[in-house]
């Protein structure tokens, strides 16, 4: 089953047992927390992201074993017998559940899709949680075990999306259902009689998770920041928790009075994680802004004809064209981090910031011919283009522009050889599709042209009116019917010209 299956199973078995296992009142909660910090901040792609979303699958998938034998852990049976009994039908139950999901949940659901409504469509699929969740209470499991199980069932079938689509207007309502059976199962009484027990657990929860993580985390290749972004993130109790000790204490393995303090702890370390990641986040902000910064680089060599300012993704693969060319460069970067990795591959590389003018007269910009404007920072790119203009007009300027807004404001410096990053790939790909799709290699390379082309002339048109809103937004109105007229009009011209064609022969 695929991450995205499985995180999907997880919200859509969460949710409704949320909804429809009264007392489970699960939504997501501790997951949701730590991606939503994640997302607010534009991390979830980034390697701690994948990382902490890797480990939350992990910790929540974790629990169907660990509900199934609990019964193991409770005494009072004699030799065990009853409680393995009840752990060995919590597993059958649990592989009954699995198999019958992809025999019959599938084929039903695809019956249901064809020819039923969308709410008896949904309907089935909560349906099928109920059933779940009843089943394993009959078997004296937790029901929340069987909605999360049945959740995951449907998470990796093909109508997944459409399900997460039907139950996403009740996931705010579903994680408000959390927080209430949270605070109702809260032992309240138990924390004003011991607050400093309560909190001080919770912060050792938190330290002591916090620390495990950060040491696996290094201890697999991490960096320290990303070690620490990592610890931090998921050092809170996970939502599974009340759902275990309740478990654990209704079968007798936890005494009850423990299991009400261990999920006051769980309730306060969520509680405090929210501020913990806000002001670890300022911290190492902080740390990061104190860090001495090596010195730039000092550029001794003679001067070459090319100087690329901004060595990303974009310029190494200008250099790597020059270098097969044979043409010599002198690369600049303002990322120390990056000249750091680049230089491990054995690149040659100057440490600088390219808009200040001691760095470009070192790198001999007065006796170059060409400058490559790659730098991915757009006021960077904009301020580097300014002085280059005023100080060399000499040096002709190839530039990269990140949007159309960029490229309208390096037209406004005097660039005119301007490359949009994503353009030509994504004609590439359009082209692709086209001939995916049954268009010929002549039909499709016409398509691509005769758009290229309308977009060139519609980007002149609309640097023209840009500083009009109106005028601007009326002209990428019309575009788009200017584009389809001139499209259909081409077509018909191919069929008029291949009817001329076989009628010669």
């Amino acid at each position: 089953m695929t991450a995205a299956a499985t995180a999907t199973g997880l919200a859509l078995g969460l949710t409704t047992s949320a909804a429809l296992v009264a007392g489970a009142g699960l939504a997501m909660s501790s997951t949701a927390l730590v991606l939503a910090a994640l997302a607010e901040h534009d991390e979830t792609a980034t390697a701690h992201g994948r990382d902490a979303f890797g480990v939350l699958l992990f910790q929540d998938l974790a629990v169907i074993p660990m509900l199934a034998l609990l019964p193991l852990l409770a005494g009072g049976a004699p030799a065990g017998g009853s409680n393995l009994m009840l752990a060995m039908k919590g597993l059958f139950a649990i592989a009954i559940v699995i198999a019958g999901g992809r025999l019959v949940v599938r084929p039903a659901l695809s019956f249901i899709a064809r020819h039923g409504s969308r709410d008896v469509f949904t309907a089935a699929a909560l349906l099928l949680v109920i059933a779940a969740a009843l089943l394993m209470e009959a078997l004296g499991l937790s029901m929340s075990l069987g909605a999360f199980l049945a959740g995951v069932l449907l998470a990796d079938s093909e109508f997944r999306h459409e399900l997460e689509a039907d139950i996403e207007p009740f996931k705010g309502l579903l994680m408000g259902l959390f927080f209430m059976a949270v605070g109702m199962s809260a032992d309240l009484a138990l924390f004003a009689e011991r607050p400093l027990m309560v909190v001080g657990l919770a912060c050792g929860l938190l330290v002591l998770k916090g620390a495990v993580m950060y040491g696996i985390a290094r201890a697999a290749g991490r960096s320290d920041e990303h070690s620490q972004r990592l610890a931090v993130g998921l050092s809170e109790g996970g939502e599974f928790a009340f759902v275990l000790f309740a478990t654990a204490a209704t079968l007798g393995a936890l005494p009850s009075g423990l299991a009400a303090l261990l999920v006051l702890v769980v309730t306060v370390s969520m509680l405090i994680a929210p501020a913990l990641f806000a002001a670890h986040r300022k911290l190492l902000a902080a740390w990061q802004a104190r860090r001495s910064e090596p010195d730039y680089d000092r550029i001794d060599e003679p001067g070459n004809p090319v100087i690329i300012a901004g060595f990303g993704r974009f310029g190494q693969i200008v250099a790597r064209v020059l270098r097969m060319a044979g043409i010599p460069f002198t690369a600049l970067e303002a990322s120390w981090q990056q000249v750091d990795f680049v230089r491990r591959f054995g690149n040659r590389i100057y440490y600088g910031d390219a808009t200040r003018i001691e760095l470009l007269h070192a790198a001999k910009a007065g006796e170059a011919k060409l400058l490559v404007l790659a730098i991915d920072d757009v006021e960077a790119s904009l301020r580097t283009a300014a002085l280059v203009r005023e100080h060399f007009p000499q040096l002709r300027i190839v530039a990269r522009a990140r949007n159309r807004v960029h490229h309208f404001r390096l037209r406004d410096l005097g660039v005119q050889a301007i490359h949009r990053e994503t353009f030509v790939s994504s004609l590439e790909a359009a082209h692709d599709a086209l001939r995916q799709l049954g268009y010929d290699a002549a039909q499709a390379a016409r398509a691509i042209a005769l758009f290229r082309r309308h977009d060139e002339a519609q980007l002149d048109a609309q640097y023209a009116v840009s500083q009009d809103e109106d005028r601007y937004l009326q002209t990428t109105r019309q575009a788009a019917e200017q584009l389809r007229e001139l499209f259909e009009a081409d077509a018909a011209q191919q069929r008029t010209t291949s009817s001329h064609e076989e009628i010669r022969r």
